[in-house]
């Protein structure tokens, strides 16, 4: 009887357990086994397996084959284990010295004929691997993603063949060297000079950026709304080195990894409106990140807000307030991360002109509230910012721009505010814990007595009036005030008042 064991790893989220491929050969007659808790797609690596053994000239043993992946109440799903299955099958056969095993890890997909073909969330086994102290086997596809873990010994040839010539010795082993160069790049993103008027909507975006703030945009069609909403990347802060590696360990979990990540331009999600809740917060019966955590240290925009299903929309307000999801499903239960930030954009009516002094508008008030009423109270209330946007005068759309800042102008104020929040509390303003608003957040007696109008008069939950101190708190932070004065106070009252 023979055995041999193969490291590989399995996906839970956007960790990479490991996982032993032991292979075991016994008399009897010749059969193929998988256990380990595998899904279908595991199962059917048995004959991509021997195909691609019978094609790279090896020998496919006519003998009792079991393949336990341990541990065994994890489950296991994908092609990820057809490498780590092949090699073990070589080794407990002779074929292949198994001496060396025990220094790699193996991840990648085996078509019929022997090439090795990419698998998704190798991003996350590269940096488990790393920690184990092995090297990482794997396709040539996958190669790039995986080199962004640095002091990582990578392995990648285009077939099993080649995999076993210099595993056997036949050929040096060769780790290959992905110059760091070639995973970088910029990426160009929308500038607010192109934006006409809107100076209010523009300071409440420059606000958002600076505290990390929620905000919706209400305003006629054609105002500029959306075009606002995709200038926000342009003006936040770039992402440092590990919040890159987090948000590409996320989208390589999904599927949907691109070099653009790492240009530290933070990602700009705007899912359709027929989203389903799943595909906004993820799921499935092995789940996969959905649009929140895809949009996880960004921005999820999410266009004509009151067209989406009151179902999709309040599967967000827990990961607004946590920055997580939990998933939980009968075989597995897995966290994402999703600490996004929401901009949201909406007609103040179902025709969408009230309000624009055109007199286009002829909604009954019956009609203008079950439109308004599709939003929650629950879902407004996590909404920091609340901004007006005028249709544009025909001066402003034919005359010459008066856009007079840059997006890396505005940018320069927003980074400075955010270094500000990060050296005094270790977040930004939007994150402020209660203790924290009550260390950083003081008010004066004038003060308190205005924002206690403020909460009687509008009726402010206790959540909406701490989100207003949090806001001017941020509005002080880009004046450069140690305190919150009166007027940021003001400011941030009037941007909690409902446009509608």
């Amino acid at each position: 009887m023979s055995l041999a064991i193969v490291h590989t790893r399995a996906q839970r989220g956007i960790s990479a357990p490991a996982v032993a491929v032991e292979v075991h050969l016994s008399g009897g007659l010749p059969s193929f086994s998988i256990v380990g808790m595998p899904e279908t797609g595991v199962k059917e690596s048995r004959e991509r397996v021997r195909s691609a053994l019978l094609n790279s000239g090896f020998d496919f043993p006519a003998r009792r084959i079991t393949v336990n992946l341990a541990p065994a109440d994890l489950p296991k799903e994908g092609g990820r284990y057809d490498l780590a299955i092949a090699i073990g099958i070589l080794s407990a056969t002779g074929q292949l010295p198994d001496a060396a095993l025990d220094k790699f890890e193996f991840l990648a997909e085996l078509a019929l004929s022997g090439e090795l073909r990419p698998v998704r969330g190798v991003l996350p086994v590269a940096r488990s691997c790393h920690g184990a102290g092995r090297g990482l086997w794997l396709a040539l596809d996958n190669l790039e993603e995986a080199a962004l873990v640095s002091d990582l010994t990578l392995y990648s040839c285009a077939t099993l063949l080649q995999v076993c010539q210099q595993l056997s010795g036949a050929v040096p082993l060769n780790p290959v060297d992905v110059p760091i160069t070639s995973l970088t790049g910029e990426e160009q993103v929308a500038d607010l000079l192109d934006v006409r008027g809107q100076h209010e909507a523009k300071r409440a975006l420059e606000i958002a950026a600076g505290g990390g703030h929620n905000l919706l945009f209400c305003g006629p069609p054609g105002s500029g709304k959306s075009m606002l909403a995709s200038r926000l990347p342009g003006i936040l802060p770039p992402l440092d080195q590990t919040g890159m590696l987090e948000l590409a360990a996320i989208h390589s979990v999904a599927g949907v990894y691109q070099n653009r990540l790492l240009s530290g331009i933070r990602p700009f999600r705007s899912p359709h409106h027929t989203a389903s809740a799943v595909a906004l917060v993820g799921g499935g019966s092995q789940p996969r990140p959905g649009e929140i955590s895809l949009a996880h240290q960004g921005v999820l925009f999410l266009d004509e807000l009151p067209e989406y299903s009151r179902q999709v929309l309040e599967v967000m307000r827990e990961p607004l307030e946590s920055g997580e999801i939990h998933i939980s499903r009968a075989a597995v239960q897995v966290s994402f991360p999703a600490r996004f930030q929401l901009i949201a954009a909406m007609n103040p009516c179902p025709c969408g002109y009230r309000g624009d002094n055109s007199g286009r508008c002829h909604c009954t008030p019956d009609q203008i509230q079950r439109y308004q009423s599709r939003i929650s109270g629950p879902l407004l209330d996590r909404i920091d910012l609340q901004s007006w946007v005028p249709a544009l005068s025909s001066e402003q759309l034919m005359g010459p721009s008066d856009a007079t800042e840059s997006s890396q102008q505005v940018r320069d104020r927003v980074s400075q505010a955010r270094v500000v929040q990060h050296r005094r509390q270790g977040c930004c303003n939007a994150r402020l814990t209660a203790p924290q608003l009550d260390q950083y957040c003081q008010l004066g007696e004038g003060q308190r007595r205005i924002l206690a109008n403020a909460i009687d008069q509008m009726g402010l939950s206790a959540r909406a009036a701490h989100r207003v101190l949090k806001v001017a708190r941020t509005i002080a932070d880009l004046q450069h005030s140690e305190i919150i004065r009166e007027q940021d106070l003001f400011e941030a009252i009037g941007l909690r008042r409902s446009p509608l």
